[in-house]
């Protein structure tokens, strides 16, 4: 026997004679619930949520895959399979619901997503605090206006004989235009108020990413005589890439996803032909029309797409700039 094992001393019980009994070793997870149990009770709310409001509905999807029955209920009603989505596809409203779906969708990504960028790389150049605050506020202040209240602005603003618009290109010499009646005006009108509603929240991220950059390095381009541009553009945008990817590969992944309230809210007989989106088709075939198995499966079908896009795109992302949600 070597002295390092001489000189460890046997353990109390086998010194008196009586059995040893080895402790329990805890699972890790049960010791860092008993250590840090104050953080669990924090996020379990937010996990419930989850698990209440959106893994346990998610047992209704296979309503798409029914003829859905009020009475017989989900687990009663009997099974058709792809029928439903086979009649969506085949429906005339396909192409039409596709092609405004994306068009909407497309046409928002395109002129909202650079504009917050834009107005944080020009607050962040504003020195005085009295009016770069100003502006802040000016900025901020439509997102908090409620989607019914905006929207009574938009039709006020533009409706015949009593809007704003109207009056001034009457006053233009222009002649009087419904401008909420006609479709090819649609598609502005819901992407530009969009873009003037939410711009100045959606630069929060951006001016909180540009608010992390060290001020040494402002410090030496200006040693090194750079410009305001040359600022932008070597320091304060490499500084937002990775923001902007995680924010763009976001908003690609819900293409789809076109808001309900704000369209349905601004459509009307004279329009539907450049307003009619996949959420609102679904309300009202679904809902309106007790159709409950197809507007599943249409749902359905945009949630997938989605999904589909989200992974595609988080995957291109990952392997041009390294950049990605997971």
């Amino acid at each position: 026997m070597s002295r390092a094992t001489e000189s460890i001393p046997a353990p109390v019980e086998l010194q008196q004679g009586r059995k040893y009994v080895e402790p329990k070793r805890q699972h890790p997870f049960i010791r860092s619930l008993k250590k840090h149990w104050e953080l669990y009770l924090l996020v379990l709310p937010p996990v419930l949520y989850l698990l209440i409001f959106k893994y346990i509905p998610m047992v209704g999807v296979q309503i798409a895959f029914k003829d859905f029955s009020v009475v017989k209920g989900i687990w009663g009603s009997p099974w058709v399979g792809l029928k439903h989505f086979e009649a969506f596809f085949e429906s005339p409203n396909f192409w039409l619901l596709i092609k405004n779906t994306i068009g909407i969708s497309f046409y928002s990504l395109l002129a909202g997503f650079p504009i917050p960028i834009l107005l944080a790389l020009a607050l962040n150049e504003i020195r005085t605090g009295y009016f770069k605050k100003t502006v802040q506020m000016v900025t901020y202040a439509p997102h908090f206006i409620s989607t019914v209240v905006m929207v009574s602005i938009i039709i006020l603003m533009l409706s015949p004989h009593v809007g704003v618009v109207d009056k001034l290109f009457t006053f233009l010499g222009f002649p009087m235009t419904n401008f909420m009646g006609i479709p090819e005006y649609f598609k502005s009108i819901y992407v530009w108020s969009g873009v003037w509603q939410g711009m100045g929240y959606s630069s929060i991220i951006y001016i909180a990413a540009l608010a992390g950059v060290d001020p040494s390095l402002y410090e030496a381009a200006k040693m090194d005589g750079a410009s305001r541009l040359r600022k932008i553009w070597h320091i304060d945008l490499p500084t937002l890439v990775p923001v902007t990817v995680i924010m763009l590969i976001l908003s690609l992944g819900s293409i789809m996803g076109v808001g309900f309230e704000k369209i349905y809210l601004m459509q009307n007989p004279l329009n539907t032909s450049a307003s009619e989106v996949i959420s609102t088709y679904v309300y009202k075939v679904g809902l309106i029309g007790a159709n409950f198995s197809f507007s599943s499966a249409v749902g359905l079908f945009n949630s997938v797409i989605n999904l589909i896009l989200l992974v595609i795109v988080n995957g291109i992302s990952r392997k041009v700039s390294q950049n990605s949600l997971w």
